[in-house]
């Protein structure tokens, strides 16, 4: 396997095996990593941060109805012999990159218990070395990409890396927030406690943590430990509380743009953003929404 970045060689886990019931209906059928940012699926965005990260051993969890999630990053022979006949070089290169951007593996979880338990599921796949967990929910663009960022601060500092972003209040019950000490150094914080979905008034800062982690394998015996919190499932955020006791936690307030799919409107909102960026859209697609609002 070919070292990532810096001196740590790691495996990432992508969770996806919830119902997306917030999607419903698309996703009586169709996974919610599946849906569609302009021309690619929301969970290629995430590989492809991992990809450029340098890292190239990639575990899927997927759950019952993921089947398109595996069908996407595999081979498709039928549509390749279709583009090579019709001498589309183009589109069979980029079909073809797909399937090759990374090893990828899968495991299913079986019951949905929660984005702790769904990390347990990786067990066996990472083993004894630190990993990276990236959430599917969210869609991070940067110069130097957010997973390449956490892993540069677990090389210099070797431990956990949380990264986290500055919340604005309304928001702010929707996100597992940090408690942090004295800065280390310029966007690094010590964690001292984190709070899950916390009021406005509970909650002891304004950074909350976003899908973006590297964990050292000892969180693998803190999720054995942490009993159903919040929705009654077993959530990361309480055994990363147990973790704290054991060694220490980091945060990191990454550098870039940070795109949740959490509901319809956010991944509407996305994915305007995301057309705008490219060039071939970008003049046509502000031309049409200024006619839609002077209309």
């Amino acid at each position: 396997m070919k070292e990532s970045v810096g001196e740590t060689m790691m495996k990432c886990v992508i969770p996806a095996a919830g119902f997306g019931t917030r999607f419903l209906p698309m996703t009586k059928n169709s996974p919610k990593e599946m849906l569609p940012l302009v021309d690619k699926p929301a969970i290629q965005y995430v590989i492809e941060e991992a990809v450029d990260s340098g890292i190239n051993d990639i575990l899927i969890i997927t759950g019952r109805g993921k089947r398109a999630i595996e069908d996407h990053f595999d081979i498709a022979f039928e549509l390749e012999y279709i583009l090579k006949d019709n001498k589309d070089e183009k589109k069979l290169r980029e079909i073809r990159k797909i399937a090759e951007l990374a090893d990828i593996h899968y495991v299913r979880q079986k019951q949905q218990l929660g984005l702790g338990h769904a990390v347990l599921c990786a067990e066996k796949h990472v083993g004894t070395q630190p990993f990276a967990v990236l959430l599917g929910d969210d869609i991070v663009f940067s110069t130097t990409p957010c997973t390449k960022q956490l892993i540069q601060q677990y090389n210099k500092h070797k431990v956990s890396i949380i990264a986290v972003e500055p919340v604005p209040d309304t928001h702010i019950h929707t996100y597992g927030v940090i408690k942090y000490d004295d800065p280390i150094d310029d966007k690094l914080y010590p964690i001292v406690d984190l709070v899950e979905k916390p009021t406005k008034e509970q909650a002891p800062s304004n950074l909350g943590i976003l899908g973006r982690y590297i964990l050292t394998p000892a969180i693998f015996d803190c999720i054995r430990n942490t009993k159903p919190g919040y929705g009654g499932e077993i959530q990361l955020t309480d055994a990363l509380k147990e973790l704290l006791k054991e060694e220490p936690i980091y945060a990191y307030e990454f550098y870039g743009t940070r795109y949740d799919l959490g509901n319809k409107m956010d991944w509407l909102k996305t994915t305007i953003d995301v057309a705008l960026m490219r060039q071939e859209f970008r003049e046509e697609l502000l031309e049409f929404l200024k006619q839609k609002i002077t209309s």
